[in-house]
C-alpha cells in the first residue's frame, strides 16, 4: 500500500526541513548578492520555518495540521524570503483543505497551490530567485509519473537543483556576484529535509538553538524599586475540551479580558493553542483567566524595569491599558537599527520603532506587536529596508484593528526624508502615505561595508578586507582604506545636484575620518549643507543620504 502523509507525518517533515535547513542556513546567508556580512536569507528562512516547526503535531487530520502550522509561518515570516516561504506554506495548506491524509494527486495539487500563492505574495515577481525554483520544481515533479509521495519530492529535489544552476541566467545581478539565488537554496534544504522525515527520519526541534540567555543587571530593580513598567507576559496554553469548546472558541474572549488589565496584546490560535503576549502589572491575573479554558504549555514572566535600558520607546513612557489610554489618531511604527538612528526616528515623529534592518528583519509577528504599541486609529509603517516591506505588508493586511498604511521606504534616507516633510494636516492616511512616497522621490542612500569575499562586478574587482560603496545593487567604489572608499561614494553620487548630504556614523566610524569627510564636502560641493549623525549601526560604517 503507499504511503500517504496524514498530520503528524506533515508535522515531523516540517520539522525535518527546519533542522536540514538550520544545519545549512549560514552557506545560504553566504550567497549573497554584495559580498559584505549582510547576507540573511537563511536566517531568515530558518526562523520562518521554526515557527512552523514549533506548533504541536498532534493532529492527524492533514488539512488542520497543515493550516496550523501555515498560521504559524505567517506570523514568524521575516524577510522577503521568508514571506515567500509563508506564502508558499499557506497556499499548501489551501490546496490540502479538507483532505485527511494526502496521496500523489492531493501534493500536485498543493504544490500548484502553494507556487500560486507565493507568487501573488510579491507585486512584480522576479524570476531567477526562489520564485523560479518552486514554481519549475513543481511543474516537473508534477509531469514525472511519480506513483508515491516518495518519488515526488525525489522529482521535486532534482528538479529544483537544475533550476537552481540557472537561476543566474534570469537574473543578472547573481551572474556579477557569482552565485545562485539564496532563497531557492533555502527551499532546496527544507524539501530535502521534508523528504528524510518522509522515509522514516526523525527530528527534534532545537528551542534553545536560535536562544541566549540575556545577562540581567538584577540590581536594576532592587528592594527599593517601584514596578513602573510591568510585565511582559507570554504563555503557550492548550485548550481542553474538559474546560471549553475548543472548536467554537473565539480568541476574541481572551483579547477583551486582557485589553482591561494589559496593553501590547496579541493573541491567536492554531487549532487547540492559544499562543498570547501581553504587558500588565498584574500577571496572575492573566493565568487566572486563561486557566479557565485550558493548561499552560510554556510561560514567560518578565520584568521590563529590568530591560528599559533596550525598549524602544522614549525613556518616559509609562506602561498604561488600552482602557487608560485614548486612541490616537495617528500613529508611526519605523524600522531601525542603531541607537542613534532609532533616536532621530523618534524625534521626528515616530511612536513605535522595530528593532531590525539589514541582517535582523524583524517578523510579521513583530510588526503585529508594533501595530498594537502605537495604539492609533490609522497607522503609517516605514519599513527602511527593501527586504523587510513584504513582511510589514503582510502584517497590515492581517491587522484589523486599525488603518495600517506601509510607506514603501527601501532605505534609512527613504525613510528619513519622508519622516522629515511629514505633514499630517489632511488627516487622510492616503494622501500622507503618497506625500511620503513624493518625499522620498529623488533621495539618494548609499552604504560603506567590508568586503567578506573576492568578487567581480563589472569592471570593479573586489577583495577580502576591500571597502565598497553601492548604493542599492550598484557598486560605487572600491578602496583598501575606509575613509577612501567613503570619500569616492560621495562623489558618486554627484552632491552638486543636492542640497543636504547627511552622514549617519556607524559602530565603527572615527573622527578623524568625520572632519575629512565634513573637509571633503564644503571643499568639493560648498552648495551642500552636510549633517552628522552617530546612528551607532552594524555592517554598515557609514550610510549618506543626498537630499
Amino acid at each position: 500500500m503507499d504511503k500517504k502523509i496524514d498530520g503528524q507525518i506533515y508535522s515531523q517533515m516540517i520539522m525535518g526541513g527546519a533542522s536540514v535547513l538550520g544545519s545549512h542556513s549560514g552557506e545560504v546567508d553566504d550567497l549573497n548578492v554584495f559580498p559584505i556580512p549582510d547576507g540573511d536569507t537563511g536566517t531568515n528562512m530558518l526562523q520562518t520555518i521554526e515557527g512552523g516547526a514549533s506548533v504541536d503535531g498532534g493532529e492527524i487530520d492533514l488539512s488542520k495540521e497543515s493550516n496550523r502550522i501555515a498560521e504559524a509561518m505567517l506570523l514568524n515570516a521575516r524577510g522577503n524570503s521568508g514571506v515567500i516561504l509563508s506564502q508558499f506554506f499557506a497556499g499548501i495548506a489551501k490546496g490540502l483543505e479538507g483532505v485527511h491524509e494526502a496521496d500523489v494527486d492531493a501534493l500536485i495539487k498543493a504544490f500548484k497551490s502553494g507556487v500560486e500563492s507565493a507568487y501573488k505574495s510579491v507585486f512584480k515577481p522576479t524570476e531567477g530567485t526562489i520564485l523560479t525554483v518552486m514554481r519549475e520544481a513543481t511543474q516537473l515533479a508534477s509531469e514525472s509519473d511519480a506513483k508515491t509521495p516518495e518519488e515526488f519530492f525525489d522529482s521535486f529535489i532534482r528538479a529544483a537543483e537544475e533550476s537552481l544552476i540557472h537561476t543566474p541566467d534570469l537574473l543578472p545581478v547573481l551572474k556579477k556576484a557569482g552565485v545562485v539565488d539564496s532563497g531557492g537554496a533555502g527551499l532546496i534544504y527544507i524539501i530535502k529535509g521534508m523528504r528524510r522525515a518522509l522515509a522514516g527520519e526523525s527530528f527534534e526541534i532545537n528551542e534553545k538553538k536560535a536562544e541566549k540567555a540575556e545577562e540581567l543587571d538584577l540590581d536594576a530593580f532592587d528592594e527599593n524599586s517601584v514596578l513602573e513598567f510591568g510585565y511582559c507576559t507570554e504563555l503557550l496554553l492548550r485548550l481542553q475540551n474538559a474546560k471549553t469548546n475548543i472548536e467554537g472558541f473565539e480568541v476574541s474572549t481572551i483579547i477583551s479580558y486582557l485589553e482591561t488589565i494589559g496593553d501590547s496584546i496579541v493573541a491567536v490560535k492554531n487549532g487547540s493553542i492559544v499562543k498570547i503576549h501581553v504587558h500588565t502589572m498584574t500577571p496572575d491575573k492573566v493565568l487566572a483567566f486563561c486557566q479557565q479554558f485550558g493548561e499552560f504549555l510554556k510561560i514567560k514572566i518578565e520584568n521590563m524595569s529590568l530591560q528599559h535600558n533596550n525598549t524602544t520607546l522614549p525613556d518616559n513612557e509609562e506602561l498604561t491599558t488600552h482602557i487608560e489610554k485614548e486612541l490616537s489618531e495617528l500613529g508611526i511604527v519605523a524600522v531601525a537599527n542603531g541607537e542613534g538612528i532609532k533616536q532621530a526616528f523618534l524625534e521626528m515623529g515616530a511612536n513605535v520603532i522595530v528593532d531590525g534592518g539589514q541582517s535582523m528583519n524583524p517578523s510579521t509577528e513583530d510588526f503585529l506587536n508594533a501595530f498594537d504599541e502605537a495604539h492609533s486609529r490609522k497607522i503609517l509603517v516605514f519599513p527602511n529596508n527593501s527586504n523587510i516591506i513584504l513582511a510589514a505588508q503582510q502584517a497590515a493586511s492581517i491587522y484589523k484593528k486599525s488603518e495600517v498604511r506601509v510607506v514603501n521606504s527601501k532605505t534609512i534616507g527613504d525613510g528619513y526624508a519622508a519622516l522629515s516633510m511629514l505633514d499630517v494636516e489632511s488627516g487622510d492616511i492616503d494622501s500622507i502615505a503618497e506625500d511620503c512616497e513624493m518625499a522620498m522621490d529623488g533621495v539618494l542612500t548609499a552604504e560603506i561595508s567590508q568586503c567578506v569575499r573576492n568578487a567581480e562586478f563589472d569592471e570593479i574587482s573586489v577583495s577580502i578586507g576591500d571597502y565598497i560603496g553601492f548604493m542599492g545593487k550598484n557598486i560605487l567604489s572600491c578602496a583598501k582604506e575606509r575613509l577612501e572608499a567613503t570619500l569616492k561614494t560621495i562623489d558618486q553620487l554627484n552632491l552638486k545636484e543636492h542640497e543636504i548630504c547627511i552622514v549617519i556614523r556607524g559602530e565603527d566610524s572615527t573622527d578623524e575620518e568625520c572632519e575629512e569627510i565634513e573637509k571633503h564636502i564644503s571643499k568639493n560641493y560648498p552648495r551642500a549643507e552636510v549633517f552628522f549623525i552617530d546612528g551607532g549601526q552594524h555592517i554598515y560604517s557609514y550610510i549618506i543620504v543626498a537630499e
